[in-house]
């Protein structure tokens, strides 16, 4: 395999770690959505969170931008359920 091949495979293979990450958090938000006082879950999310915050460094470190905003942890307990929904809020 050419060096250009190998890269690619190495792109594609990142890109397809995040999103078994994504995937994986959106499921589990969901889940949070329905039973915030899992501290499990909670644990489980913010474990996940912290891996594609590494695999997404990874990314870009090499490959450039992903995404136009940044990501940021909360250090508040699980608010998601409790806060307005993007269309929800009224300019």
């Amino acid at each position: 395999m050419n060096a250009y091949k190998e890269k690619k495979s190495a792109k594609k293979s990142l890109l397809q770690r995040l999103q078994e990450l994504e995937f994986a958090l959106v499921e589990l938000q969901l889940y949070l959505d329905t039973h915030p006082g899992d501290q499990r879950a909670v644990m489980q999310f913010n474990q996940l969170s912290r891996k594609m915050k590494q695999v997404m460094y990874m990314y870009e470190s090499k490959y450039g931008p992903l995404l136009q905003y940044g990501h940021s942890l909360s250090p508040y307990k699980w608010v998601w359920p409790y806060t307005p929904w993007p269309w929800e809020i009224h300019y």
